[in-house]
């Protein structure tokens, strides 16, 4: 099975959905940064969300998004950068981070990430990128992009 972003919407346009399958992504991300589990976990949102986000925002060839996560847990930084047509690149500064699973029994990337901040620049080839920044919420990243949406772009997202 290959990666697959699929796009919908309601009959009258009031909603858009975006839908991602991102396996073979993550896999090659791991791959590249040697990364375990829990970072893979981490990184692998960060891309798909990055993926999502390039193709609901982003227009024009020229057009580009980083997100940047600044976290005070173990994995510290992550990085996305992508494009219109949600070609994704990423870093994670460390690589080797493997938590316990949590409480739900899943992987505890909200604790590896840890309190800190999120930025989304958006550049759309204007005289200044747009820059966001909110805090994060959860460390478990869609909570995170959830609530960058809401506060910083007010538009509900999920």
């Amino acid at each position: 099975m290959s990666d697959t972003l699929m796009r919908g919407s309601s009959a009258g346009g009031e909603i858009r959905v975006l839908t991602a399958i991102t396996t073979e992504l993550v896999n090659e991300a791991q791959r590249i940064h040697h990364t375990y589990p829990t970072a893979t976990a981490a990184l692998g949102r960060l891309l798909t969300g990055a993926a999502l986000m390039g193709a609901a925002g982003l227009k024009n060839e020229t057009d580009s998004m980083t997100i940047q996560i600044r976290g005070e847990g173990e994995i510290k930084n992550l990085v996305a950068v992508t494009d219109c047509q949600s070609r994704v690149r990423g870093y994670i500064s460390n690589p080797y981070v493997d938590r316990p699973l949590n409480d739900k029994g899943k992987l505890d990337v909200g604790g590896a990430i840890g309190g800190g901040y999120m930025s989304v620049v958006r550049d759309l080839g204007l005289k200044e990128p747009y820059v966001g920044q909110t805090p994060l919420v959860s460390g478990e990243i869609a909570e995170d992009l959830t609530y960058y949406y809401a506060k910083s772009e007010q538009t509900p997202t999920s």
